[in-house]
């Protein structure tokens, strides 16, 4: 069959044609979800750093050791796809991998996206907070907690910008940014991951939010954990998972009577937050060791001889599960509370020992934290690496008789 060349040329032409426009309607119909982190850090380069070092940026089970160890053990594996516990879509992902979530998905590798964990659009296209508690009962948690805007990005400014140019004068998204201050600068951007969380038992998990409501004068959470340096907001988000910021919130002294027939000690533990001291995870724990010296630095006396929740319970700062027998069970398990020793917001303390130990010159006392209870660091040995299952020092004072 001849072509002739007139005709032949109007069919490229129109091929063309649909290719260009296919390109452009794929492109206008590209989801505000799936614009992945890396393509904002093209212009926000120091916060995309900031933010590839978190541990939101590391939040799924394909990246953090901790919720992957919890996840596998009970919902199944985060590369199969189509994954459900009791029937329902794994809520942990609603806040581990919000874009999945969003997706129904559970195959966490099927997208680049979906194993970037709370990342730059996940917090960004949050329109309105509408609580973690349902009007009719239940909770609402992770990104089932918002409404969320799937064409236009919220800013924390209170201004809008459009996308033919962005405020300093460059070639902007195609998505507007939307002035959001009432979502982005204020607690509830956080809420809906770290209000509350129920396991399959009713039984409360996490509950910094009510831990927050219940403190005299509320805080936001970005004053601490994205504080302004060098006139920019810090995205490294720092919690939990680092021990330096751990430290702040605990303000330790120490008093040594050395008028008694034994000497005694007085610790004095004051939270200075406006949240539980520590907070977050149920397995999250700080205990407290004090231990006397010689005039040779040698060990003569210590409140502890194996870990203080065997042999000094009043020095543990931790939330206690337990089972239907009142036995400890892990998180997932537990059918109970069976006791909660943490420091409450901006609560004081005081543990006090006798030492029963004689030529004391110095009294030392350490807190250490621990992202782990002694038996999930035991049980999870093999999957956890070990500078997570270390205990960290977090306060330390001495005094010198």
């Amino acid at each position: 069959m001849q072509f002739s060349k007139i005709p032949y040329f109007s069919y490229l032409l129109g091929m063309l044609f649909c290719l260009l426009m296919n390109g452009v309607n794929a492109k206008e119909e590209r989801l505000l979800r799936h614009i992945p982190a890396e393509e904002c850090g093209q212009c926000h380069e120091q916060i995309y750093g900031q933010w590839k070092s978190s541990v939101h940026a590391n939040s799924t089970a394909l990246t953090d050791p901790i919720h992957a160890a919890f996840y596998r053990a009970v919902i199944g594996d985060p590369l199969q796809e189509g994954v459900k516990k009791k029937g329902k879509y794994p809520i942990c992902l609603q806040c581990h991998a919000p874009t999945a979530a969003k997706d129904g998905k559970t195959k966490l590798d099927s997208m680049p996206v979906y194993n970037e964990g709370v990342n730059c659009v996940t917090c960004h296209s949050f329109s309105k907070f509408k609580g973690t508690k349902k009007p009719g009962g239940g909770l609402q948690l992770g990104i089932l907690a918002y409404e969320y805007s799937d064409s236009n990005l919220q800013g924390p400014s209170g201004r809008t910008i459009h996308p033919e140019i962005d405020s300093l004068g460059r070639e902007a998204p195609m998505f507007k940014i939307v002035g959001n201050t009432t979502v982005l600068k204020t607690n509830a951007v956080c809420m809906g991951c770290h209000d509350i969380r129920k396991n399959f038992n009713k039984v409360a998990l996490c509950n910094t939010g009510d831990e927050i409501a219940s403190a005299q004068g509320t805080t936001d959470c970005q004053l601490c954990h994205m504080p302004v340096v060098n006139g920019k907001v810090d995205h490294s988000m720092l919690g939990g998972h680092s021990p330096p910021m751990v430290s702040r919130g605990l303000l330790m002294t120490m008093d040594v009577n050395t008028d008694t027939e034994q000497p005694t000690t007085t610790i004095t533990l004051a939270n200075q937050l406006p949240h539980n001291f520590p907070t977050g995870a149920p397995f999250r724990n700080v205990f407290i060791r004090v231990t006397a010296y010689d005039k040779d630095e040698k060990v003569i006396w210590q409140s502890s001889q194996s870990h203080p929740i065997k042999d000094d319970k009043q020095a543990v700062l931790m939330y206690a599960l337990g089972d239907a027998d009142g036995l400890p069970a892990p998180p997932p398990k537990a059918t109970q509370v069976l006791a909660d020793t943490r420091l409450k917001p901006h609560e004081t303390r005081t543990l006090t020992y006798s030492i029963s130990a004689e030529d004391i010159t110095k009294v030392v006392a350490i807190a250490y934290y621990d992202l782990l209870l002694p038996g999930l660091k035991k049980k999870f040995k093999e999957v956890i690496p070990e500078e997570l299952r270390q205990s960290q020092i977090v306060g330390t004072i001495e005094v010198k008789l």
